[in-house]
């Protein structure tokens, strides 16, 4: 489903295999387990550290496992709704600097998932990314629309991509400001990904400051994650500065 190695400061995250990457309960939980791990890792250094996420083959994802929720039992689409709820928040309270490198297609939930992280290298020489859930007549969550109401400001762009479903190439995705670099191919895409990832984490913030100010930077996003508030944490992180 996916696997994960260290390279230099940076964990590299990937989703394994040929297939779509189709989201369901079995492939979140494996990406729960291995963000765990780096979480667990993290707190010994408690900085210095980078994530990059990609994914082999076609797809980076297909977005939900829609004939995994339309099997019974019936409430099989909450449970993993919200399994990728949890993904995006352990993304968002991550304590480090992360990067989605885009491989293959992004599409629905996979796109969403791309932009839970904080920067995005895409390849240009194939592949997209779409909201196809005008065109499979399909309702947004809350909290994925509040992802991209917090990661595309342009509320023209944000109103196109939503409500038009185009599928957007690399080229036209920098352009518009949804990602921010374009490269040649897939192993191109994981190289820059790895080397902005050793860039990053070559600043030694401390992670749990970063992770902080991340959730403090997008509160619409955290509030719809049902994060909590880490007010009087960070008053006592100052004070004890002081």
């Amino acid at each position: 489903m996916c696997t994960l190695e260290k390279r230099g400061r940076v964990y590299l995250l990937t989703l394994t295999g040929d297939g779509e990457h189709r989201l369901n309960p079995t492939l979140l939980d494996a990406i729960r387990s291995a963000l765990a791990r780096i979480r667990s890792d993290s707190a010994r250094t408690g900085g210095g550290l980078a994530l990059v996420t990609t994914a082999e083959g076609k797809y980076f994802s297909n977005g939900f496992d829609l004939a995994w929720a339309k099997s019974s039992p019936a409430d099989r689409p909450r449970i993993m709704t919200s399994a990728l709820q949890h993904v995006i928040a352990d993304l968002m309270t991550l304590p480090m600097p992360t990067i989605a490198a885009v491989t293959g297609h992004a599409s629905a939930a996979g796109f969403a998932l791309v932009l839970s992280h904080d920067y995005v290298v895409m390849r240009g020489d194939r592949g997209f990314l779409y909201m196809s859930e005008l065109d499979i007549e399909i309702r947004l969550v809350d909290y994925i629309m509040a992802v991209f109401r917090s990661k595309i400001a342009d509320p023209r762009v944000r109103r196109d991509v939503l409500l038009r479903a185009p599928k957007i190439t690399a080229a036209e995705a920098a352009r518009r400001g949804i990602i921010e670099r374009v490269v040649g191919g897939a192993a191109e895409a994981v190289e820059t990904a790895v080397r902005m990832g050793e860039e990053l984490a070559g600043k030694n913030w401390n992670g749990e400051v970063y992770a902080s100010i991340r959730k403090a930077a997008f509160p619409d996003l955290c509030g719809a994650l049902e994060l909590a508030e880490e007010g009087d944490e960070d008053t006592k992180m100052l004070a004890s500065k002081l």
